[in-house]
C-alpha cells in the first residue's frame, strides 16, 4: 500500500514545494490517471455482477424445477440483504442510492428465471407503478390495471404474481377502498413500500393562464388543495379514477391540466407547469405488496390483523389487552363496517412482529376468547428507505 508523502520540514523547502506550478500537462495526467482508476472498478464490479447472477442461477438449481419466478422470489431475504447494505454504509452514496442500485442488481439475477408480474393501478405513469419499481426494481413486468379491485383479482387468479396497491396517506389517511377488499380477499400482504409523492401540475402548452380545468385522482387534489386555492382558484376541478388518466386528457387540450407525477409528464408528453405543489412536503403514501402466501420472519416485520370483535362491554380492550402486556407495539388500528350485518365492525391492527415468532404469536393465541374471528392478513418486513 502507498504511504502517504510527508511534508518538507525545512519552511523554506515546504514554501517552494508549494510554489511548484501545476501545468495543463501535469492536470492531464491527473484526470487520465482517475479515469483509469475509474474504468477498472467497473470492470471489477461488472465482473461481480456477473459472478453474483451466476450464483443466483445456483440458488435456483438448488430449488430444483418450480413452477414460476415467484417460487424463487423471497421477500425476506430481499429485506435482510438491503438491511445489510444500510448498515455497511459509511458514504458517499446515501442510503436509498445504494438500496435503489442493490434492488435493481437483485431484479436481474431474478428475472434470470422468470420476471415477475405484478399487477397495479395504472394506466402507465401512476405512483402504483413506482412504488413497483421501488420494491421489484425494472425487471419485473409491470401489468396496469383499471382499479384495485382488479389488481387483487388478478393476484387471485393467478394472473399476476403479485400486486401493489396504496393504503393509506401522510396527509390525508387511509385508501377505504383497499382494506375493504380485505373483508372477502383470502391474499395476503406481504410487503409494504413507503413512496414518497410529488405533485407537478403539467398541461400542453405549458402555460398556467391557459388552464381552465384541472384533472387528478381526488387523493392528489385533496393533497394539492391549499396551493389550487392560491394559484387557481376558479378553475374546474375534476376527480378520475387515477392520476394518469389525468395527463392523458389534458394532452388533448390546451385548457386543460393534470396534478401527476413527473414521469407521467414524460409518459404522456406534457410539460410541467408548477411543481412540486403538494401542501406538506412529506406527502408520503404507503402501499401494500399483495400475493397468495405468507413468508417467513426477516427479523424485522410488521403484522396486519383483522380482527371482528364480539359484541359486548370491553371486547376491544380485551383483545387489545394481550398485546400491551407483551409490549407489542400497535402501528394503527381503524374500523370499518364488518359487511356481515348492520352496525357490524372489523378492525385493521397493525402491530410489530411476525406471526410465527414470540410474543406476537402468544398473544395471538389468546385474542381467540375475546374476539368472534381474527384473520392474519400478513406478516412482512418493514419498508426499507
Amino acid at each position: 500500500m502507498a504511504t502517504k508523502p510527508k511534508h518538507p520540514r525545512n519552511p523554506a523547502a515546504k514554501k517552494k514545494a508549494a510554489a511548484k506550478p501545476v501545468t495543463t500537462e501535469s492536470k492531464q495526467l491527473d484526470l487520465a490517471a482517475v479515469r483509469a482508476q475509474i474504468d477498472g472498478i467497473d470492470r471489477e464490479i461488472q465482473t461481480l455482477i456477473a459472478d453474483r447472477a451466476q450464483w443466483a442461477q445456483q440458488v435456483g438449481k438448488a430449488k430444483g424445477k418450480l413452477a414460476a419466478a415467484v417460487d424463487y422470489y423471497r421477500p425476506e431475504r430481499e429485506a435482510q440483504v438491503l438491511r445489510r447494505v444500510v448498515d455497511r454504509n459509511d458514504g458517499p452514496l446515501a442510503d436509498d442510492v445504494l438500496v435503489r442500485l442493490f434492488r435493481e442488481i437483485m431484479s436481474a439475477c431474478l428475472a434470470q428465471q422468470e420476471p415477475l408480474k405484478v399487477g397495479y393501478l395504472g394506466p402507465e405513469g401512476t405512483f402504483s407503478q413506482q412504488a413497483v419499481h421501488k420494491h421489484f426494481g425494472h425487471s419485473a413486468k409491470g401489468l396496469p390495471l383499471a382499479s384495485i379491485e382488479e389488481v387483487f383479482d388478478e393476484v387471485a387468479a393467478g394472473h399476476a404474481d403479485f400486486g401493489v396497491v396504496p393504503v393509506e396517506n401522510s396527509g390525508q389517511g387511509t385508501i377505504q377502498s383497499t382494506l375493504d377488499m380485505f373483508l372477502s380477499s383470502p391474499l395476503k400482504i406481504c410487503g409494504e413500500v413507503e413512496l414518497r409523492v410529488h405533485q407537478y401540475l403539467l398541461s400542453r402548452s405549458g402555460r398556467i393562464e391557459d388552464i381552465e380545468r384541472v384533472y387528478s385522482h381526488g387523493l392528489s387534489l385533496a393533497q394539492c388543495r391549499g396551493w389550487l386555492r392560491q394559484h387557481l382558484p376558479n378553475v374546474e376541478k375534476q376527480a378520475l379514477s387515477s392520476n394518469a388518466e389525468a395527463a392523458r386528457r389534458a394532452r388533448n387540450a390546451d385548457d386543460s391540466a393534470a396534478i401527476a407525477g413527473e414521469t407521467a409528464a414524460h409518459v404522456y408528453g406534457l410539460k410541467i407547469v408548477a411543481g412540486p405543489i403538494e401542501d406538506h412536503a412529506d406527502n408520503t403514501t404507503r402501499f401494500l405488496v399483495i400475493g397468495r402466501a405468507l413468508f417467513p420472519p426477516s427479523g424485522h416485520d410488521r403484522t396486519s390483523l383483522l380482527v371482528f370483535v364480539r359484541d359486548q362491554p370491553g371486547a376491544l380492550y380485551r383483545v387489545l389487552e394481550p398485546l400491551a402486556r407483551r409490549g407489542i407495539s400497535m402501528n394503527r388500528i381503524e374500523s370499518r363496517p364488518a359487511h356481515s350485518g348492520l352496525w357490524q365492525y372489523a378492525f385493521f391492527i397493525d402491530v410489530g412482529g411476525h406471526v410465527d415468532e414470540s410474543p406476537l404469536r402468544d398473544a395471538l393465541g389468546e385474542l381467540g376468547d375475546f374476539a368472534a374471528q381474527v384473520t392474519v392478513l400478513g406478516s412482512y418486513p418493514f419498508a426499507i428507505p
